[in-house]
């Protein structure tokens, strides 16, 4: 893995201040601690910090192709870089590395920006051709890597893996977006192609930016892929189940390709479980393998994880982890650079940290629950659904809708009495209940948190917008829907954006087998049914990996990286969470009701109601805004 920058004047030929991209570079040294590079030019200038993991001699970075007309950076791995290789050296191209990195530039030469088209991986990168005064910006079709960029007000373009590449330039304005901040508290991050600066967009997965010196604005990004969701005729569950195992295992295979110790992340969950499975059948040594414990039995799958070692004799390596770890509150506003507020990303930064010190690449599980159906979401949606199908909108909206305001609010009672949330939820539209089922404060829980002020600057926008946006492309089956809902939003805003800056923090590169997209696209072809049947989510998986793992791995109750909040923020941390939430820096923003605010901690620490995802996604926020605005 590495970091990537650079400054491009989109209007001339000014000199690049080399100081400046050399700060923007040194921001990203965690990236890659191993090497780093420059290139200036009239214009244009280029940095790199790498983490070296093939072609450990060669492969500096920038890299040009043969006249130096070309020049990239690069952040990544492309997987079938050898026989893309292979077929531009058939073609004339002549290489001077064994990296992967040459063959961007050959193959843009090549094959212009459908070059990534060809690229099977992981990648983000910046190319400059100065024949045609053309950067190329592209990243990844499933967003494993990130992208960031802004223009200023003179002209050039910024752009870098991390936003704090781009907040070294103190002309970045760092104005904070309103429909961030809503996005924010819906969601517990901000889905591309915003950022909590107005000033600074992401460039979204599977997306492309080209820009001509000259061009008197920004174009918009281009997107080159889309999981299709089409049929790929396969029908049989036997013939599934031995297709899914071979895909998998050449998705495995071909991501086993380093010249540093690797191994694995295992928490004895199924998807990383499965990945394991396929490792030890591909090697013919041991497998790394390495998961960490909780004191709390409730967040512990530290046993499971020792089940799967002992079978497949993994060279396994745990490491308890204080399950009062507050000291990292603070440290991950900078890690993040923008409001971020998955609490799991406290254990992924210590499981991260635990295995730099055996290897330095990791494959883990992540995407299976995406793409296999295994949220329990998605059977709660299906359900909903079969509700909203046969009752018209003008009647489910206001019954539904007043039985869920006079349902009591019982987060104190047995689940089987908590059906509030289901009757507010169909009283909406398909949308805007499964809005709410992923977002982390509902929509009534911020408009009482917002400030009038912030009320106002919304100008009426709300978060379920992103997802309206996105399903205007969405697949009409309604488990495929939200598994593409999912795909577009929480996958990469989420769940690949905390695996990447909680990796990159230690210098480890984690690998994503099951996010392969030749693999995946295959999977999302598979019969809705055979991804979620009756209660059981990932039924094909796991009936897949029935001859390789135990029925005690593939069918328990899923538990999820946790870590207990509520009792937090009614012990030991009751009053830094009140100073945080109550201080001049959070207040000081405008954003929200101050009493509203004092009565959801007075509530939580009561014990009346569990407001913990409103206080830590507030902690976040604040501490994001001490950190870098304050």
């Amino acid at each position: 893995m590495c970091g990537i920058s650079g400054i491009f004047d989109t209007r001339e030929r000014r000199p690049v201040d080399e100081a400046l991209l050399s700060r923007m570079n040194q921001s990203l040294h965690h990236r890659g601690p191993d090497d780093g590079g420059l290139h200036c030019e009239p214009g244009v200038g280029l940095a790199h910090r790498r983490l070296s993991i093939i072609d450990l001699s060669g492969g500096h970075q920038p890299l040009f192709n043969e006249d130096h007309t070309v020049v990239v950076v690069y952040n990544g791995e492309i997987y079938n870089f050898q026989d893309l290789a292979r077929e531009l050296t058939d073609s004339g191209h002549v290489f001077r590395t064994h990296s992967d990195t040459e063959v961007i530039v050959h193959a843009w030469e090549e094959w212009g920006d459908r070059c990534v088209e060809r690229f099977r991986g992981m990648f983000a990168f910046a190319l400059w051709d100065r024949n045609r005064e053309t950067l190329f910006l592209a990243r990844d079709r499933l967003g494993i890597k990130p992208l960031h960029y802004a223009l200023l007000p003179d002209g050039h373009l910024l752009f870098g893996s991390e936003i704090k590449a781009l907040l070294v330039d103190d002309s970045l304005s760092r104005e904070m977006d309103p429909r961030a901040v809503e996005d924010y508290f819906a969601y517990g991050y901000i889905p591309d192609p915003r950022s909590i600066f107005k000033s600074v967009r992401k460039l979204p997965p599977g997306h492309m930016l080209t820009l001509k010196r000259g061009q008197r604005c920004l174009p918009e990004p281009r997107e080159y892929w889309d999981v299709s969701f089409r049929s790929n005729g396969v029908r049989d569950a036997d013939e599934a189940a031995g297709q899914l195992i071979e895909r998998l295992r050449e998705a495995v295979r071909i991501r086993l390709v380093a010249e540093v110790p690797l191994g694995a992340f295992l928490s004895g969950g199924v998807d990383s479980s499965a990945v394991v499975a396929m490792m030890a059948g591909l090697s013919d040594r041991p497998v790394n393998t390495c998961s960490i414990s909780f004191g709390d039995p409730a967040f512990n799958e530290s046993a499971f994880a020792e089940q799967v070692a002992r079978r497949y004799a993994t060279d396994h390596y745990v490491d308890a982890v204080d399950p009062d770890d507050f000291d990292l509150i603070e440290r991950l506003a900078g890690i993040y650079d923008e409001p971020y507020a998955d609490s799991s990303a406290m254990p992924t930064y210590r499981v991260c940290e635990l295995a730099r010190k055996r290897v330095t690449v990791c494959l883990s599980g992540d995407g299976g629950d995406e793409s296999f159906a295994g949220y329990r979401r998605y059977r709660w949606h299906l359900y909903e659904e079969q509700l909203r199908g046969p009752i018209p909108q003008w009647f489910r909206g206001p019954v539904f809708g007043l039985l869920g305001a006079l349902y009591p609010k019982a987060d104190w009672a047995p689940k089987v009495l908590r059906a509030k949330s289901t009757l507010q939820a169909l009283a909406l539209d398909s949308l805007e209940g499964y809005c709410e089922s992923v977002s982390i404060l509902g929509s009534q829980v911020r408009k009482d948190l917002f400030s009038p002020r912030l009320e106002r600057e919304l100008q009426g926008y709300r978060a379920v917008e992103v997802i309206r946006h996105h399903a205007e492309r969405a697949p009409e089956h309604p488990l495929s829907r939200v598994q593409y809902l999912d795909m577009k939003t929480y996958l990469a805003g989420d769940i690949l954006t905390k695996v990447d800056r909680a990796s990159m923090a230690h210098g480890l590169e984690v690998r994503v087998p099951i996010l392969d997209h030749m693999f995946l696209d295959w999977v999302s072809g598979l019969s809705p049914d055979l991804k979620l049947s009756g209660r059981e989510g990932k039924w094909i998986f796991k009936k897949a990996l029935e001859p390789h793992l135990g029925r005690e791995t593939l069918y328990r109750p899923k538990m999820g990286f946790a870590v207990p909040l509520a009792s937090w923020f009614r012990g030991p941390l009751r009053e830094r969470v009140r100073q945080l939430l109550l201080g001049a820096s959070l207040m000081d923003t405008g954003f929200f009701d101050e009493k509203r605010v004092r009565w959801i901690l007075d509530q939580h620490q009561s014990g009346m109601r569990d407001f913990s995802p409103a206080i830590w996604s507030l902690m976040m926020f604040a501490a994001f805004h001490k950190r870098t605005l304050a």
